[in-house]
């Protein structure tokens, strides 16, 4: 279903995106039981935040307490979101699956299947420290493998101090737009913003890393101010 990076739990702050260390961990988490769970949406907000593999499966992120779903226990972190519905959401980014469940009408009931990932591995307990692996205390070399969609692998430093605060401050501009935080999104967004002019040839590129997924104007033209006020030193 995803990996995570330097843990065997279902942490999801962990999920294996585009970059692993060279010296890294990578921990794979299979299918478990599947669960069909009834939704009454008595709230505009679910109490939601999701993220994908990318690789057309998303999964709940982080469930907000005291939110909706936080109510209903049998819906998890880590879950793999399969239909809202009826409506087969594989495939899909998380961020569409986020305005699926966003749009959904405030008042109605609506039918989730999800399936969860097998929690045989959260018997097993980190390696001491002469088997050579601590949690929380690997060392990391200033590389990472860098997995693109298109092209070949490629060896690149770790991304400048102001690449990851141009990261941030678009990441708070998901949030404040979209509902969501993904960091990977958001670095996929700065990178898409590189030697870019303007906001059309940033709007451009990011049809062509992301998708069509007609991004509201506004929300493109205040990242592209957030990359270059971050890029220019102006914070």
């Amino acid at each position: 279903m995803f990996c995570t990076l330097n843990t065997h739990k279902i942490d999801m702050d962990k999920l294996l995106g585009v970059q692993i260390g060279l010296e890294d961990f990578i921990f794979a988490h299979i299918k478990g039981i599947k669960k069909e769970v009834e939704v009454f949406k008595s709230e505009d907000s679910l109490g939601l935040t999701i993220t994908d593999n990318g690789n057309g499966c998303a999964f709940i992120k982080r469930i907000k307490a005291g939110s909706l779903i936080d109510q209903i226990k049998t819906i998890c972190v880590g879950d793999h979101i399969e239909s809202i519905s009826g409506k087969s959401v594989v495939g899909c980014r998380h961020y569409e699956v986020a305005k699926i469940l966003k749009d959904l009408e405030k008042g109605q009931t609506f039918m989730l299947k999800l399936i969860e990932p097998m929690k045989s591995f959260e018997m097993i307990e980190p390696r001491s420290k002469a088997g050579g692996f601590v949690e929380g205390k690997i060392s990391r070399g200033k590389e990472t493998l860098r997995l693109r969609s298109k092209g070949p692998a490629t060896v690149e430093e770790m991304p400048s101090d102001v690449e990851e605060k141009a990261t941030k401050k678009v990441d708070d501009l998901l949030e404040m737009y979209m509902g969501i935080r993904d960091l990977e999104l958001a670095a996929t967004m700065v990178e898409a913003g590189k030697g870019k002019n303007n906001p059309d040839e940033f709007a451009v590129a990011l049809d062509e890393a992301l998708g069509d997924f007609a991004f509201p104007d506004e929300f493109v033209f205040d990242v592209w101010g957030a990359i270059g006020d971050a890029m220019h030193g102006r914070f």
